[in-house]
């Protein structure tokens, strides 16, 4: 998350590339990454038995299902299957785009399959779109037409914006948080960082179904808040208010 700021604030960063891979490790093929594992792996034990957890497949209503493409999603191998996947499908091909391509300033910043990537020059931006799209068709992957977006997003962002009147910059999502142009109190730009609005209301809702639960009943009916349970609720009040502002 730390990188994300200081890569947009430090750089000269003007675009933001909010990509998504489509079910990523549903899509990942066998051949390729049997391939990445053995240009770091001799020993060909371990590359077997790597191959033996590929081809296990999942159950499904009991039975087994194999595919000759992707990895279990949640298992213990997938993330750092997918990290060697994408550090030769993305990370040292961008490396080398950014040297022979890239005019201006070009800041990526990955964790496992989600990746945003910073630019100085929309052009260069939108060319790195189209580039990336190829790169990724030949091993099996695609970005999400609809989660996928560039915007304009940076220290000249609201300025510019607001000359040409088209309104504030845009957020984007990464890793569960919504990062959005601000001001600190100095006056200069930072990357303003605050949990997902989805994510705040689903928790709020679920605070608000336990505070429901936890009312003792009355003698002659009704329900009686204790007062961890009135606590509680001020506490809750107080977040919706932060959730409004």
């Amino acid at each position: 998350m730390d990188a994300v700021a200081v890569g947009i604030k430090s750089r000269k960063v003007n675009w933001v590339l909010d990509a998504d891979i489509r079910d990523f490790f549903g899509t990942l093929v066998h051949e390729w990454l049997v391939k990445f594992i053995e240009h770091r792996v001799k020993d060909k034990r371990v590359v077997r038995l790597i191959q033996k957890w590929l081809a296990a497949g999942v159950l499904e209503d009991g039975k087994r299902v194999r595919s000759e493409v992707g990895t279990v999603q949640g298992g213990s191998i997938s993330p750092l299957l997918a990290n060697i996947y994408l550090h030769y499908v993305l990370d040292l091909w961008v490396r080398r785009w950014r040297q022979t391509v890239a005019r201006g300033d070009v800041v990526i910043v990955r964790y496992a399959d989600d990746f945003v990537l910073g630019f100085e020059h929309r052009q260069e931006a939108e060319r790195f779109l189209a580039d990336v799209r190829g790169r990724f068709a030949r091993f099996g992957l695609e970005l999400h037409p609809e989660k996928t977006r560039l915007i304009e997003f940076g220290r000249f962002a609201a300025t510019d914006r607001r000359d040409r009147g088209d309104g504030k910059p845009e957020s984007f999502n990464f890793l569960g948080f919504t990062h959005s142009c601000a001001k600190a109190r100095a006056g200069w730009f930072t990357v303003l960082r605050q949990t997902m609005r989805q994510r705040w209301q689903a928790k709020l809702q679920a605070v608000r179904t336990e505070l429901k639960k936890r009312l003792r009943p009355r003698p002659q009916g009704g329900r009686v808040p204790s007062v961890g349970h009135r606590r509680s609720h001020a506490l809750l009040r107080r977040a919706r208010q932060r959730s409004g502002h």
